[in-house]
């Protein structure tokens, strides 16, 4: 696995792990891998993919589909 495609799967599973629609989770991972094209280097040693992650999750949050609360019942 190179490192575009680690990024697009893990990036993809978190995202639906907080709940997101699959649909968005897929264009949040697409839009890390996209940051991670153009990044020259991470914001700190050993972080690109948490700034890839940021990416993503900003991404998708701006698509007003946000993580739906667990309803107790």
């Amino acid at each position: 696995m190179n490192p575009i495609q680690f990024i697009h799967c893990n990036v993809k599973s978190v995202l639906v792990k907080q709940g997101y629609d699959p649909n968005v989770a897929l264009m949040g991972a697409d839009m890390a891998v996209e940051h991670y094209r153009r990044c020259s280097q991470a914001s700190k040693k050993g972080a690109i993919f948490d700034d890839c992650m940021r990416v993503g999750k900003s991404w998708a949050d701006m698509q007003g589909r946000k993580p739906k609360g667990r309803q107790i019942g």
